[in-house]
């Protein structure tokens, strides 16, 4: 018995900031995002956006596209490192939002929960539904990646900002990808990107001596928690080399394959932090399987070699054929955390639909990352239907619709400073209130449908 994604679907913010705007007003060359980064477009959250607003849009539209009962659902499990609370997970917000629309109770059956491991969480999200599914052939569940990457204001990571969800109908017999059992999986605790919970004296900070209550607070320390990460990018990448190249050993030992098994696979999906990340890194795994077409390289020592070989008509091959379609949709929105392969692999489908390609059969392969860190690496077989499916998710055309704002716009929005939203919401969940004075619901985030 198969299992595997039967239908997919999407949501993205309505708002974008150029790169070129990006660039100009950090004295960025341009060109280095552009052509070295593959960054054209960051998707960026309105006022009344989240991830529980995007997971639930990306939801219903998934319901709505296949005219799904929500009986039939008995699983919403959600990957997400954006989560709004620190108890209640995404999954429950997304629930309620569902049954305000399709009825009371109509989920009340429905196991839901979140999953959080940095990239990586929906990943695991979308294995475990899998292996449910496996021993309830009958029974189907829902993955939803939904994540918003922001980063300080004029940090090295401000340009790989974006926003999303996906979200993913897991079953036996699916019309798209067929899963693997087997996986390979590298993990190593590392603090190469967190998000950590800080703190701040009461009598250092405020002023306040003899530590009085402070809204609520009854600690002499105030914990903060921001969006933003705390990250080195430079060595989070080079974690990022390491797991996934030992994820790949350990699937081919997994799997009992040997030889160049990426060789195998019509297309290679990445987690992309940049839309470039994927043919930057995986020139490591391709290296390494091809030492003799490394040693042939011009260059005086093994990194010379290696950038030799990134620029080499072998690997632009494998590029251009094998990771470039998942890369399309990444410039136009930027770093999506959980999504972000997920994200590649809908581009690579649509663009894959576009072309009019035949891929059924074919074996996409799958590297995945999570910081903290932990790469996982398995390969899913395209089913006959797939173009079924496809032609009703209008990615691109999608992408087309979204509207550009301007540097002031995309700072005040960092920034909370905007009071109203800049697109009104229609025909979508909105963020409507969140409750600040009832002291048993303080903090409660209210949801509707437009």
């Amino acid at each position: 018995m198969k299992a595997g994604i039967d239908s997919i679907a999407f949501d993205i913010p309505h708002l974008y900031l150029p790169i070129t705007t990006l660039a100009e007003n950090r004295n960025i060359e341009a060109d280095k995002l552009i052509k070295g980064l593959g960054l054209h477009k960051m998707s960026f959250l309105d006022v009344h956006q989240d991830v529980v607003t995007m997971a639930s849009n990306a939801a219903m539209k998934l319901i709505r596209q296949d005219n799904l009962n929500p009986s039939d659902i008995n699983r919403i499990y959600v990957g997400t490192e954006s989560g709004i609370d620190s108890s209640k997970p995404v999954a429950s917000y997304v629930l309620s939002n569902l049954e305000s629309v399709l009825g009371e109770g109509s989920f009340k059956n429905c196991d839901v929960v979140d999953l959080t491991f940095a990239c990586i969480g929906a990943i695991d999200a979308l294995q475990n539904c899998l292996d449910f599914v496996r021993l309830n052939p009958t029974k189907k569940a829902m993955v939803i990646a939904s994540d918003n990457a922001k980063y300080d204001l004029n940090s090295t990571g401000e340009y790989t900002q974006g926003a999303g969800a996906i979200a993913m109908l897991i079953t036996a017999e699916p019309r798209v990808l067929s899963f693997s059992k087997e996986v390979g999986v590298s993990t190593k605790g590392v603090f190469d990107f967190f998000k950590p919970r800080r703190t701040v004296s009461k009598e250092d900070t405020l002023q306040l001596e003899n530590n009085p209550e402070w809204h609520g607070v009854l600690e002499s320390e105030i914990t903060l928690y921001k969006e933003q990460p705390v990250f080195d990018g430079q060595y989070s990448n080079q974690c990022y080399i390491n797991r996934i190249a030992e994820a790949y050993e350990h699937y081919k030992t997994e799997s009992n394959q040997s030889g160049k098994v990426y060789e195998n696979w019509s297309n290679i999906l990445m987690h992309l932090p940049y839309c470039f990340q994927g043919r930057r890194t995986f020139i490591e795994i391709f290296a390494k399987e091809n030492p003799e077409l490394l040693e042939s390289q011009v260059g005086e020592t093994s990194k010379d070699k290696l950038k030799a070989l990134a620029k080499s008509p072998e690997y632009l091959a494998l590029v251009n054929q094998q990771i470039l379609p998942s890369e399309i949709a990444s410039g136009q929105i930027g770093n999506i955390y959980t999504g972000s392969i997920f994200l590649g692999l809908l581009s690579t489908l649509c663009h894959h639909f576009q072309q009019k390609s035949d891929l059924t059969h074919k074996k996409f392969g799958f590297i995945a990352y999570g910081s903290g860190s932990k790469s996982k690496v398995f390969e899913a077989e395209v089913a006959p239907q797939w173009q079924s499916v496809l032609e009703k998710v209008k990615l691109f055309e999608t992408l087309e619709q979204t509207s550009a704002i301007d540097f002031e716009t995309y700072e005040k929005l960092h920034k909370k400073e905007l009071k109203n939203s800049v697109i009104i919401p229609k025909n979508e969940f909105y963020l409507d209130s969140i409750e600040k004075e009832n002291p048993v619901l303080v903090g409660a985030r209210y949801y509707k449908f437009s």
